[in-house]
Formats: C-alpha cells, structure tokens, sequence
C-alpha cells in the first residue's frame, strides 16, 4: 500500500481557505497512492470556538473530500469538526473512492485545552477494512492511552492524526513507536507545522514506523507530502516468526 502523509500549516477556523491551500498538495500526489492522511482538525485548526467554523456531514468538505477521492482513486483520511444534533464532534472521517464515509469521533478529548468542554466524547472504535488491509484511525491525544489502541482485532495498521505541540514532541515520537512495537503493526503518525490562533507551535515530526519500531518515514520537520509503501507480506511474515500477539490479553474496547 502506497501512503502520502500530508504535513502542512493551517489558517485558523478557515475551512475554505485550508480546502483551497490542501488541493495545490493533493495535486502533486502520486496516481499510484492508495491512501491520504491528513492532520487533525485539518479544516481549521485545533480550535475550541467551532461554533462558526464547524460543518454537517453534508457540508462542504465532505463533498471535497469525496471529490479528491474519487479524483485520486485513494482513501483519504483526517478529522474536522462537525456539528450535529446542536452538539460538536472532532470527528476523524475516512472516504474512499466510491464515496463511502466511515467517521470515528475522538474518545480521548483533550481536557488541558478544554476539549472535553466543547466536544462530545466518541463511544467506539473505528476498523476499516481497505484494499486488502485492515486500518485503524485516532485522533492525537488517543496515543497516550494504548490500551484503547490495542490490537486486539488483528489490524495491521494503526494511524494517528494530530495537532501536536512542540512542547510535547518528544512524546510524540516514543508513543507513536511504542504503539507499533506493542501492536505488531505498521503506526503512521501524521501532525501540522506551524503557529495555530493560540500562539501555539506544532513542529511535524510525521513519520512512518514498522512493527519492530523502525523508521520506514523518520520524524519530518518541515512542510511537505510524504510518500511510503507498506508491505504486507513483510508484516504477515513478522508476525509468523514473533506471533507475540498470540499473548496478549483479551478484553474489548
């Protein structure tokens, strides 16, 4: 599987601007990508004021979303925030080819910001089954709580969008590793660059890690487009030889 981790700045509770500012990215992309990571909130920021910035599922940037899908023949993939029923989800959305939306609201707010103050709380995990391989999508703070990631249903890719602050990158780093090791599956981790309206910087450091904790991608700081191929048989044959999973403790999420 061909990945392209999409790390770009963001203008602040601007949806069409950022619409506008992804589709000169999405326009270089490869025809030979199957899926297309956007950061968290990727539509205005991680911001806590979505009262005039926020979208239906039938807004806008599902529609656009649908269309680059369509256009590329790849999943795209990121969160944005969406008002239903009067209350606000920063909801993950993934949108194939055919225009099918899959969505994933985020467990795990982020109370230091205030995030559970504004935002409803997700109740379920999200797998996808996609070209043959198995994917689950987080949000940003859901990486500090591996045992919501845990595989427990045999995926084989786990991928976290974010907006993550410089402060805290190097956390970042070790847990997006940590959630590959712990797995046995490939971990792709994709955060913004730049200062958000809060004066907050966020550093990238998106990257690509297989299931021993290698760098396929390693930590990225600048703007950019990254492409990665994922192995499948790779991974099927990791897993023979170190069935690790075979060991792990049964619960459900």
């Amino acid at each position: 599987m061909q990945v392209a981790l999409v790390q770009t700045a963001l203008e602040w509770e601007n949806p069409s601007n950022n619409r506008a500012l992804l589709d000169k990215k999405l326009s270089a992309i490869s025809p030979h990508t199957d899926l297309v990571v956007l950061p968290e909130m990727f539509t205005t920021g991680f911001t806590m004021h979505p009262h005039h910035c926020a979208e239906t599922m039938e807004g806008p940037t599902v529609k656009w979303m649908q269309r680059w899908a369509q256009h590329l023949q790849a999943a795209l993939v990121g969160s944005v925030a969406i008002v239903e029923n009067g209350l606000f989800y920063n909801r993950l959305l993934f949108v194939t080819p055919a225009g099918n939306v899959s969505n994933y609201d985020k467990k795990h707010r982020f109370a230091l910001a205030g995030e559970d103050q504004v935002y409803e709380a997700g109740k379920h995990r999200l797998c996808i089954d996609y070209k043959g391989w198995k994917i689950c999508p987080f949000i940003c703070y859901d990486l500090r709580f591996p045992v919501f990631s845990r595989n427990t249903e045999d995926y084989d890719i786990s991928l976290y969008v974010a907006n993550w602050p410089a402060p805290r990158i190097q956390a970042w780093d070790v847990l997006l590793r940590a959630r590959a090791v712990e797995n046995m599956c490939y971990t792709l981790g994709v955060n913004r660059v730049g200062i958000d309206g809060n004066g907050l910087e966020y550093p990238g450091h998106s990257q690509a890690i297989d299931c021993f904790g290698n760098y396929l991608l390693s930590p990225q700081p600048t703007e950019g487009v990254f492409t990665v191929v994922l192995d499948k048989e790779k991974l099927e044959e990791a897993r023979l030889r170190f069935p690790f999973l075979n060991d792990r403790d049964t619960f459900t999420v």
